[in-house]
């Protein structure tokens, strides 16, 4: 009996020490002092224009915030219209101590803010620092006052996509056919690229799916042949003589193209590819894999995937080994091991050409 006793009053000084070591370690991860926004400094102004829709309007660096034990630390920007934050925009989440955002992003943050389109008005922008995946230990950096002046809106851009008995897809124009599309040049919105297989036969480009107007065609010696409306004719087809892949090059502001032989005997083979990072369902733990096809290996696809605001980059093989980014937002030219792509939430159609590096996100509809 006097053993079970014992038993017992060890199990229970046993219990009561790790109670108390649990809440000592707890205890041990408090903030410490503060931290501050290091740039842009306060009062700095930015200009939205249609030119600079592409670009990053607002990159704000601050100091690591410090716990009294080393800790994984979580920042959200927020931006707001009043230096109180009543009704704060969560407008970036990252891990680092860097987060920007796009023309388009605090365009919409201001224009939602009563800021009126050409006119100048004050945001407030702070950062917000937790740790812990229940987001304990709210800590806020200093305010600093930005001058933003909205576009009035922002033209949709324009997408092109491939569709005739050389295209991967035939002649099938149906809304819901995947049908390949063009990588829009990020500087010149008017300036389109594809590389890949064509089989020999015809193609054209359409603007919007399931429709056969705006549509593009061709002459066949350099010139755009363009169909603005379902009222005017239809205009010849580009020729492609011998199945093989090529470079097309697009220019609808001038309305001509280039379409080159490309040697892609070389290129690398990937089975896999893949979207990670911060505005991916899997962030930066996991990849959402994107598809292929047979005849067109190197182009990779992934239609109405849901992405919040962040980052991404295009990943091969699950691994670190071959990545792709660049600083561009909804279109671009990536390089393996390049930087992350800024990305607006919102539904999206991703395509990826491991041959050129080119992507474009494509809003869903």
């Amino acid at each position: 009996m006097k053993n079970i006793f014992k038993f017992i009053a060890v199990a229970l000084f046993a219990t009561t020490f790790t109670s108390c070591e649990d809440e000592q370690d707890l205890m041990f991860v408090n903030p410490v002092g503060s931290f501050e926004i290091v740039s842009p400094e306060s009062g700095s102004t930015v200009v939205i224009t249609a030119e600079t829709v592409n670009n990053i309007a607002l990159t704000v660096t601050w100091q690591d915030m410090d716990y009294t034990t080393p800790t994984a630390v979580n920042y959200v920007l927020q931006v707001a219209a009043d230096e109180a934050f009543t009704t704060p925009v969560d407008a970036s989440s990252v891990t680092t101590t860097t987060a920007t955002l796009t023309a388009a992003a605090l365009n919409t943050i201001a224009i939602n803010a009563g800021i009126e389109p050409g006119v100048a008005g004050m945001l407030y922008v702070r950062v917000k620092s937790t740790v812990g995946t229940q987001g304990a230990m709210e800590m806020y950096s200093n305010v600093i006052t930005c001058m933003v002046t909205p576009f009035q809106a922002f033209t949709p851009l324009r997408d092109l996509f491939l569709v005739g008995s050389a295209a991967p897809t035939g002649w099938d124009n149906a809304a819901a056919t995947n049908m390949y599309a063009l990588y829009r040049d990020p500087a010149n919105e008017d300036v389109y690229y594809y590389t890949g297989y064509f089989a020999a036969g015809e193609f054209k480009m359409v603007e919007v799916k399931g429709q056969w107007a705006p549509q593009y065609g061709s002459d066949n010696a350099g010139n755009i042949l363009p169909r603005p409306t379902e009222s005017e004719p239809d205009p010849s087809a580009f020729t492609v003589a011998t199945a093989g892949y090529y470079s097309l090059m697009a220019d609808l502001s001038n309305n001509t193209y280039t379409f080159e032989s490309f040697d892609a005997a070389s290129a690398p083979a990937y089975t896999t590819m893949g979207i990670i990072g911060t505005s991916t369902p899997g962030q930066w733990e996991s990849d959402t894999d994107m598809a292929q096809t047979a005849s067109n290996p190197h182009i990779w696809y992934k239609t109405g995937q849901a992405l919040t605001d962040g980052e991404m980059k295009f990943r091969e093989g699950d691994a670190w080994t071959n990545s792709w980014g660049n600083t561009t937002p909804i279109s671009g030219v990536s390089t393996n091991g390049g930087p992350n792509i800024p990305v607006t939430a919102g539904t999206y159609d991703i395509w990826f050409n491991d041959l050129d590096g080119r992507y474009i996100l494509i809003p869903a509809n």
